[in-house]
């Protein structure tokens, strides 16, 4: 868990009173109307806009600090912002103000033979907690999420973004209150040690629920330590299988794109599985393309033999999450061992299969237990903004509420509301 820094702890009341001010400002924002709430959003992004270079040169400190500490390549990947990230954010805000506003959605209503109206409708969480690591785009999808849901955003990075994560909030908490939205409906949790984590997950009755996003160790330990309810995001350990009748330039695009298009994001393929029947065809095809964007290859016998570059891979590899320019490899007899590898391997975030057999793509999908499975596409495309919800707080591989990437809808809870004229019972 990479939460941790040197910074001198905060208390429990400091803690404490951060989310009490969260929890008066979520029962104003219940009120505020979307077009209010669009018009902050569309001010925050401007806002952000405006203040890149600020925020560059804050988030400059971070990665300075993080890479004098020796933190990985794909971690400090995840840390650092240039103009172009910066934008991307500033257009998510905007993408999510023009999203329809789930607040007051009716999911069921009807009347019941006594004349009682009763409706089923959506509501605000009211106090959402983040806790995440690095990724500075966490701290804006978070805020522009939780406003247009009707939500207090309250953000919890690691140590490591702490710059970084305090300039955004600034602008964003700023700009929110100029349009209008109530005070503290953004705010920074004090604190970048695990103390004021372990305060956070115990201020049940003040936070309504946390969501953790970051690696495996940083999810488990919110999940094994909270009071407050937990949405779980999950870790990607990624699997792409390749089928005996898969289009073979179809599957190598897919296959490239979904390890290197950025190989440091929980959906990027962390195994390849290859049926038998073209392994000979396929394989050194399909390791050349990788290896030639410096992808390692950590594989079975039949991996191994195509070039001496493969490294053998062990049971570890199947389980690992790299979040790097590695990928572990075998070849399976069919549909039904690379489902029985990916059900026992897999951590239910992606899965795809590439085939132009109708039969095995219904048989994968049907017996994958992933919260996304895909079929002939690219494992990157689990994503909210990719799955047309303007951002997302997470990818859930829970099966409770929520599951795969969650946008506003998730970010809300329901109320039954009754409407009736004297009815007794």
């Amino acid at each position: 868990m990479s939460i941790d820094s040197a910074a001198p702890a905060v208390t429990e009341a400091d803690v404490r009173e951060v989310a009490a001010r969260s929890r008066v400002a979520a029962v104003e924002l219940a009120l505020v109307t979307r077009a209010a709430k669009d018009a902050a959003l569309m001010t925050m992004a401007d806002a952000l806009d405006a203040a890149t270079t600020d925020l560059l040169t804050a988030n400059a400190r971070d990665v300075e600090a993080a890479r004098a500490a020796g933190t990985a390549e794909p971690l400090l990947d995840r840390l650092a912002l240039d103009a172009e990230r910066v934008a991307a954010m500033a257009q998510g805000l905007r993408d999510v103000a023009g999203l329809p506003d789930p607040v007051g959605e009716v999911l069921r209503g009807y009347t019941q033979p006594n004349g009682l109206e009763i409706k089923q409708v959506r509501v605000p969480f009211g106090v959402i907690a983040m806790v995440y690591e690095a990724r500075p785009n966490v701290t804006v999808d978070a805020a522009g999420l939780a406003v247009k849901s009707g939500n207090a955003a309250l953000l919890r990075g690691s140590g490591s973004a702490y710059e970084s994560n305090r300039a955004l909030v600034a602008v964003l908490s700023e700009a929110a209150s100029k349009a209008g939205l109530p005070a503290d409906v953004i705010q920074l949790v004090p604190g970048t040690d695990r103390s004021s984590v372990n305060y956070l997950l115990k201020a049940r009755g003040l936070v309504d629920v946390i969501i953790p996003r970051g690696g495996a160790g940083l999810i488990k330990f919110v999940v094994e330590n909270s009071s407050v309810p937990v949405i779980e995001t999950g870790v990607g350990n990624v699997h792409v299988f390749v089928d005996a009748s898969a289009d073979l330039a179809m599957a190598e695009r897919i296959v490239v794109n979904s390890k290197i298009s950025r190989p440091s994001v929980c959906n990027s393929a962390e195994s390849l599985l290859v049926h038998q029947e073209i392994a000979d065809e396929f394989l050194p095809r399909i390791t050349s393309a990788l290896q030639v964007q410096g992808v390692v290859l950590h594989g079975d016998r039949q991996f191994a033999e195509v070039n001496g570059d493969v490294v053998a891979a062990t049971d570890e590899d199947w389980a690992t999450e790299y979040l790097s320019l590695d990928i572990s490899a075998r070849v399976v007899a069919g549909v039904d061992e690379a489902i029985e590898h990916i059900r026992r391997w897999s951590s239910g975030h992606t899965d795809a299969i590439v085939t132009s057999d109708l039969q095995a793509a219904r048989r994968f999908v049907a017996r994958v237990d992933s919260a996304a499975v895909i079929v002939n596409a690219s494992t990157r495309f689990t994503d909210g903004g990719e799955f047309g919800f303007g951002a997302e707080i997470g990818i859930s591989t829970q099966k409770l509420h929520a599951r795969g990437p969650m946008g506003l809808p998730e970010l809300t809870s329901t109320k039954w509301v009754v409407f009736g004229d004297g009815q007794t019972r």
